[in-house]
């Protein structure tokens, strides 16, 4: 088939924002949507079923990280437990000062909770970042106070992929009374977690990044943790997050987790090899460029482009047109274009590259030939627009 008949086939370039179930975990979740809707919490039979399938997804997802059961927090995605690591920590520990440290580039999920304590009367430290896409560990060290309880740093930046300095950040504050949260949305299912070796004490995943179901993630909270609830209600998942649990969704979480940790290493070295690729392409078909963070430093599946002499809104309109799914940190609205706050941080907001640089993350669906057709479509378009 020539590439002209094929112009019109979509291709999914956006994984960062969310994967396509897979199907077998599709076909774990239809059998429970049919035969077992038990509450998790009732005594009889039907309920004792549900209870066993939610346990056992749960030892799965604490196996995942090298975590014990107990401190798998069910929550309805990555938002909500963002949400319950910074307030519900911050609230209970207050007694013990009343300073957080997050950073600048952060997930809205935690930056607009960050923002919300400070509403609350909470000090918060936004910490810079570098021309690298990193935060710096001795920025963290010169932050931290007598009243420091909190520090929140994702994992792997959402916009740039690059991979932050976890572990030496758990490390500087290992001693110290504050707990350490990551966001680990975008690690997770590609890098190797252990929270106990890393020293993590919340960490925050999401099911459907790793091609599994919308609405559940969790949040681990090491048994140390004093955590306070964010909702009132019943005692389900240890009187943190009251509300009857989302067991078919569970279900499906475990298998994605499943098949995740199983493909690991061969998903890391695919979608690397989809990344040269595509950046392959775009060199031989002329095109001007610049990534943005350290490429080395980033997760394989995720790559941020900047494209100049060109705006986020043009591009991602005729990349649709074109049948290209990606995206950007920006916020288009109305015809004018807010600047990605990650690229904000890192370059300043009046540089151009925070109103021209588009996010392509890849994933199970993507092939070698679907990466050569956008990466060609992309070059086209790119070379009309800035000729």
């Amino acid at each position: 088939m020539e590439r002209s008949e094929r112009i019109m086939d979509h291709i999914y370039l956006d994984h960062a924002a969310t994967t396509p179930m897979d199907k077998r975990v599709i076909d774990a979740m239809n059998p429970i949507y049919q035969d077992v809707f038990g509450n998790p919490s009732s005594v009889h039979s039907f309920g004792r079923k549900a209870r066993q399938l939610l346990d056992e997804a749960r030892r799965v997802l604490a196996s995942s990280i090298r975590a014990n059961e107990k401190e798998i927090i069910f929550t309805s995605g990555g938002t909500e437990a963002d949400n319950l690591a910074l307030i519900g920590t911050a609230k209970a520990n207050r007694h013990l000062g009343n300073h957080i440290i997050t950073t600048q580039q952060e997930h809205h999920a935690a930056l607009h909770t960050a923002e919300y304590l400070e509403k609350e009367g909470f000090d918060v430290t936004y910490l810079p970042v570098s021309v690298d896409g990193k935060i710096q560990v001795e920025d963290v060290k010169q932050a931290l106070t007598e009243e420091t309880i909190l520090v929140s740093i994702m994992y792997v930046n959402n916009e740039t992929g690059v991979i932050q300095p976890i572990k030496e950040v758990a490390e500087l504050i290992n001693e110290h009374q504050a707990y350490f949260h990551t966001d680990a949305v975008q690690a997770f299912g590609l890098l190797d977690i252990d929270v106990k070796e890393l020293g993590i004490d919340l960490l925050t995943v999401s099911a459907h990044k790793i091609n599994g179901p919308k609405g559940i993630g969790f949040l681990y909270a090491s048994e140390n943790v004093k955590l306070s609830a964010l909702q009132f209600g019943g005692e389900q998942e240890r009187k943190r997050r009251p509300g009857t649990e989302n067991v078919v969704g569970a279900v499906g979480f475990q298998k994605a987790v499943e098949l995740a940790m199983e493909n690991k290493e061969n998903r890391r070295v695919e979608y690397q090899k989809f990344k040269d690729l595509f950046l392959r392409i775009l060199e031989s078909e002329g095109v001007h460029f610049e990534i943005n963070g350290k490429e080395e430093d980033t997760v394989p599946a995720i790559v941020n482009i900047s494209f100049p002499g060109t705006n986020v809104e043009t591009l991602l309109t005729n990349f649709d047109l074109a049948g290209i799914a990606a995206s950007s940190g920006s916020a288009c609205t109305a015809g004018s274009v807010e600047p990605s706050h990650v690229l904000s941080a890192i370059y300043g907001e009046n540089n151009e590259c925070t109103t021209n640089s588009i996010r392509f993350s890849f994933g199970i669906f993507n092939t070698e030939e679907n990466i050569t057709e956008a990466a060609h479509r992309v070059a086209k378009i790119i070379n009309r627009l800035t000729a």
